[in-house]
């Protein structure tokens, strides 16, 4: 057909409106109408938000704070296969474009869109993608794909003339996806082969380019077949562009996937504790920022949080948990699985779904996530049965302090972070005979020595309905010295011992310790009732650890830029500020150490070969609620404690609910683990002093000892009913105890 004049005219002022409609479009894209588009200046002030990295004290990575998981790193740190890999697979003529390739664009509107080839690829250079990743794609209804795209090509071009083609590949590689929440290759390496980028083989850089094209279709741990064609489909890229031969081509695709998942946000075995250093690290920020001009953000900056936790000792705690835990779960379900233990288990979940509220919705079905020791899973559950579970469930903390700074050596809040997140290290529970060391630290201040005897008779309490004190083993008789008592942690001598005290001076170190529950002078007191958490308690017993100084607990030692500059140091200085005195800490160490070598924490060496110089202390509630275990030496406190979350769920036996029983064995498990670690076992192993000859000389006498005539025909004529004065002054103090020196004890 021949073309007329006319036509020719029209066809040719038809490609010059959409010629100049399209340029105008793009002008007006590069001029902002459909959004800002970043100057040369705002593209080189450019920062990735970069997750925060929390290292053990050993520098192990034990977890991240981050709105996206990215750790940013420099091209030197790439291995030259990775980046030839990513060219090799996404853009092939990188380094001969200026952001935009021509040739591919040609080729994506021919085999794509004009033949509908799938096969043909993509037309984006690695720099459109760039700014792709970097700034995102907004919604413009019809138009959004045209107006992105032109963005990008523009964005992509002065990407090209603000950076060099390695910053460019860097910024890349430090942007991308995974899936997962993992941005940038640094932290793809760690999550899917437990490495750092440097570490990695051209197999695995090549899986990791691979992942890039759908990062969850690719995603080994879930398609791992898939993963593995598309690892090869780069390989077959790389010596198709001589970056292989074909013998390494041909080698490298027969090799298996070998991926070593590891995703430590899930997994880690500090869970509770990165909680503790986050609160940490945000009020050390807090403080910073309002000093500084530069504003430190937690999840966006980079830094490098260096902390005091050791990473064995830790993952040595985690471990006693399972292996002690997942055995007296079972004896704890078995219990409440016999006829009388499930008919009182009804009755309290009974009791519980009214106060919940929930009684309507008892035999509701929810899927529910439920801890195991076998293995955490999702399940679909009555609300009842979720209840009886819960209930049953033994909670459990553990916490390490160094007594000399506070410096917290290991934190174990729970038996599960994801399903359990409350953490039982701040639990306020009975201390039961955990208590006892504070109520005869303050006698040794009061001047009480440790071979003062008191009677080990049966008495009865006149005014609170015939209460009396009982000895755990229900065993009466003779005298025990305070050593003895304290070593056997028998109730009825430190009852007597307590009925001498100058309650204001019990309250007043109580307080010194930093305990925040205020004491009740009930009778009920001195066999310890008084509440605390664990670390509480372990901040109480660094004060008999180290001499009479009080320390504070903290997690953090330094706080770094990523470029290692430091931002924040802890000075790790002793605290200076006594509250016992040196002789009575020494005593009471003196006396702890004979509970742990002959007494109720006799476990320790007997059943698990700890062989560290320990002094300690076991600790059972009432019907074995709580069971408490603390223990110390110059270098180390460790405290931890076991219960389920209502007092009225608990083991009917001593043998299985008892401090030594229940507690004492994670501490145990984990020192036996750590003293076989030569290099643990050195930081945690100090002897404590030697105690001169005028401390050794108030020890020198038996725990316990038979009453003499006199005092057999005294106690003819003594009630056995006393009375008990919560409030008492010091001139009735001095009263008691005359009465008490000439007629209850020598």
């Amino acid at each position: 057909m021949k073309i007329t004049h006319k036509t020719s005219r029209f066809i040719i002022f038809i490609s010059l409106g959409v010629t100049g409609v399209i340029l105008l479009f793009i002008l007006m894209v590069y001029l902002g109408t459909f959004g800002h588009l970043q100057n040369k200046t705002e593209l080189k002030n450019y920062k990735n938000a970069t997750a925060s990295i929390v290292l053990s004290e050993e520098g192990r990575l034990i977890g991240k704070f981050f709105f996206e998981n990215r750790t940013n790193i420099n091209f030197h740190q790439l291995p030259p296969f990775l980046h030839e890999a990513l060219i090799a697979t996404e853009d092939a003529r990188f380094y001969s474009h200026n952001g935009v390739d021509i040739r591919s664009l040609f080729r994506v509107l021919i085999k794509s869109v004009l033949m509908n080839d799938k096969s043909a690829g993509g037309g984006s250079t690695i720099s459109q993608q760039l700014a792709k990743n970097i700034f995102g794609r907004k919604n413009f209804g019809i138009m959004t794909l045209p107006i992105n795209k032109t963005k990008e090509a523009i964005m992509a071009y002065r990407l090209e003339n603000t950076f060099s083609k390695e910053e460019i590949l860097t910024l890349y590689l430090n942007t991308v996806s995974f899936g997962e929440n993992v941005y940038g290759i640094e932290a793809a390496s760690t999550r899917f082969f437990s490495k750092r980028v440097e570490d990695l083989k051209i197999e695995e850089a090549a899986l990791l380019v691979g992942m890039l094209k759908a990062n969850t279709s690719y995603n080994p741990r879930l398609y791992p077949d898939n993963a593995k064609n598309r690892r090869n489909v780069v390989i077959s890229q790389m010596e198709r562009y001589n970056y292989l031969d074909a013998h390494a081509k041909d080698s490298l695709m027969l090799l298996p996937l070998d991926v070593k998942y590891s995703n430590i946000e899930s997994e880690s075995p500090a869970g509770y504790f990165l909680a503790q250093v986050r609160n940490e690290a945000e009020h050390i920020l807090q403080s910073l920022n309002s000093d500084s001009v530069t504003i430190w953000n937690l999840e966006e900056d980079g830094l490098i949080i260096n902390t005091t936790l050791n990473f064995d000792l830790q993952n040595y705690a985690t471990q006693s948990f399972h292996e002690h835990l997942s055995v007296m779960q079972k004896r704890l379900n078995d219990q409440y699985a016999g006829a009388a233990g499930k008919r009182f288990l009804d009755q309290i979940t009974e009791r519980e779904l009214l106060r919940l509220n929930l009684s309507h919705r008892a035999e509701e079905i929810r899927v529910r996530r439920m801890f195991n020791w076998n293995g955490s899973n999702s399940q679909s559950i009555s609300v009842m049965d979720s209840i009886r579970n819960a209930l049953t469930l033994l909670h459990a903390g553990l916490l390490a302090l160094n007594p000399e700074t506070g410096a917290v050596k290991s934190w174990v809040g729970g038996v599960d972070f994801s399903s359990q997140p409350f953490d039982q290290v701040l639990a306020r529970r009975q201390l039961a005979s955990t208590f006892k060391p504070i109520l005869y630290a303050a006698a040794l201040e009061q001047g009480i020595g440790p071979c003062h005897y008191y009677d080990n008779d049966s008495i009865i309490l006149a005014g609170f309905d015939d209460w009396s004190p009982v000895n755990y083993d229900l065993t009466y008789g003779g005298k025990y010295s305070l050593t003895g008592a304290l070593a056997k942690s028998m109730n009825v001598p430190t009852f007597n011992l307590f009925l001498d005290l100058k309650l204001n001076d019990l309250d007043s170190l109580w307080k010194k310790m930093g305990f925040s529950f205020n004491l009740k002078h009930s009778p009920s007191l001195a066999l310890g009732t008084a509440e605390a958490n664990l670390r509480e308690v372990a901040v109480a017993y660094s004060v008999f650890a180290n001499g009479g100084y009080r320390v504070k607990p903290f997690s953090i030692t330094t706080i770094q830029k990523p470029n290692g500059e430091i931002i924040y140091m802890n000075d790790l200085v002793k605290a200076e500020k006594r509250i016992l005195s040196e002789n009575s800490s020494m005593l009471m160490t003196a006396m702890l150490q004979k509970a742990i070598d002959g007494g109720t924490g006799i476990g320790m060496r007997n059943i698990y070969g700890v062989s560290l110089p320990l002094a300690g202390k076991t600790g059972t509630s009432q019907n074995y609620a709580d069971a408490w275990f603390a223990a110390y030496n110059p270098n180390l406190v460790i405290v931890s404690r076991v219960g389920a979350s209502s007092q009225l769920i608990h083991f009917n036996h001593g043998r299985n609910g008892s401090g030594s029983a229940l507690a004492l064995p994670l501490v145990g498990l984990t020192l036996r683990k750590a003293q076989q670690n030569a290099e643990l076992r050195s930081q945690i192993s100090a002897p404590f002093p030697e105690l001169p000859y005028e401390l050794l000389s108030q020890l020198d006498c038996p725990d316990y000892k038979e009453k003499n005539l006199f005092e057999n025909f005294i106690d003819l004529f003594r009630s056995d009913i006393v009375e008990f004065e919560e409030e008492r002054t010091e001139e009735e103090g001095k009263k008691r105890s005359l009465f008490r020196r000439i007629f209850r004890r020598n």
